[in-house]
């Protein structure tokens, strides 16, 4: 069992930046590929960026590629979303995940956290 627990989130102008932080629970989060998705009310969930489970290969939606960045620390057992020149179209619910096969879009997510809101004021 992997209990997951984000922070970071919160109220920015549009141009600025927030960094994200999803702390892992047990001694296994170097086993699992991590991911980032978001939700926007009224919208479905989306991708937003995933890491490999050694850090060293990520993979971004075209949406954010080029201003975000995901990063891990296993020591850690934390995985991190930078997001510069934020936009009112990032507004969203941000949830971390972790995955134990696969690690893209359509892979099957094994567990969530509990969401953090970004809001991103114009």
């Amino acid at each position: 069992q992997v209990q997951l627990v984000e922070s970071g989130g919160g109220l920015v102008q549009a141009g600025g930046s927030l960094r994200l932080s999803c702390a892992a629970s047990g001694r296994t989060f170097s086993r699992y590929a991590m991911g980032w998705f978001r939700q926007a009310p009224g919208k479905e969930r989306e991708f937003v960026a995933a890491i490999s489970r050694s850090g060293g290969s990520t993979y971004y939606a075209d949406s954010v590629k080029g201003r975000f960045t995901i990063s891990r620390d296993n020591a850690k057992n934390t995985v991190y979303l930078q997001m510069n020149s934020l936009k009112p179209e990032d507004t969203a619910v941000y949830y971390c995940a972790a995955g134990s096969t696969g690690w893209g879009p359509q892979s099957p997510w094994d567990y969530w956290g509990q969401g953090t809101q970004v809001t991103v004021s114009s």
